[in-house]
C-alpha cells in the first residue's frame, strides 16, 4: 500500500491555510492584537518544513527503521489534525481569523471541541505537523518540524489568551480552569 507523501500533505496543508487567509483575515469592528504571531508563525513553518526534509534527505542516520508504516501513521495523524482543525474553524464560524482579532461583541464559545480545549484548531495543526514530520521517517526531521513549530504556536496561545482575557474578563478566566489549552 502506498501512503501520501509528505509533499502530498504539505501542499493539503499549503491550500487549505492559504484559502484560510484569503477568507478569514480580521475585518470590521475589532481590534487587532496578533503581535506579529502570523507572520511569525508562517516564517518558522517554513523554515522548520524545509530544514525537516532536508535532514530527512541528508542524515540517514536517524531514519526510522520502518519507513511505510511511519507514513500510515503520519497520515492519520495529519489527516485528524486537519479535521479537529476545520470543525474548530466551523464552530467559531465568524469569531475566527487568521490574526488575533476580537470583535466588539466578541462571545466566549464552549461548544464541540472547545467544550473540552482552549485551542483545538491549534491542537489540530499541531497533530498535522506531526503527521507530517512523522512521514519525514526521520528521528531528527521529527525534532526539527515540531520543536519550532511548536514553541510559536505556544507564543500565538500566550497572545490570544492575554487578548480574550482582557476582552472577556472573569467568564474566560474560569473557561481557562475548566480546560485544557491543548490536547
Amino acid at each position: 500500500m502506498t501512503f501520501p507523501g509528505p509533499a502530498s500533505l504539505g501542499l493539503v496543508y499549503l491550500v487549505s491555510e492559504i484559502l484560510l487567509s484569503v477568507t478569514r483575515r480580521s475585518r470590521g469592528d475589532g481590534i487587532r492584537q496578533d503581535r506579529s504571531t502570523l507572520r511569525i508563525l508562517w516564517l518558522v513553518i517554513m523554515v522548520s518544513v524545509t530544514l525537516g526534509v532536508f535532514v530527512s534527505f541528508e542524515v540517514s542516520e536517524t531514519a526510522f527503521p520502518h519507513r511505510i508504516l511511519a507514513r500510515g501513521v503520519g497520515l492519520i495523524f495529519f489527516a485528524g489534525g486537519l479535521i479537529l482543525r476545520w470543525w474548530a474553524i466551523v464552530v467559531l464560524g465568524r469569531f475566527f481569523t487568521v490574526d488575533v482579532q476580537i470583535a466588539t461583541d466578541h462571545e466566549l464559545v464552549e461548544s464541540g471541541p472547545f467544550r473540552y480545549l482552549r485551542h483545538p484548531s491549534y491542537t489540530g495543526v499541531l497533530l498535522a505537523f506531526f503527521g507530517f514530520a512523522l512521514s519525514l521517517a526521520n528521528w531528527l526531521s521529527l525534532a526539527v518540524v515540531m520543536v519550532p513549530i511548536f514553541l510559536a504556536f505556544y507564543r500565538r496561545m500566550n497572545v490570544e489568551e492575554e487578548a480574550l482575557s482582557a476582552a472577556l474578563g472573569h467568564s474566560y478566566r474560569q473557561y481557562m480552569q475548566r480546560t485544557r489549552r491543548l490536547l
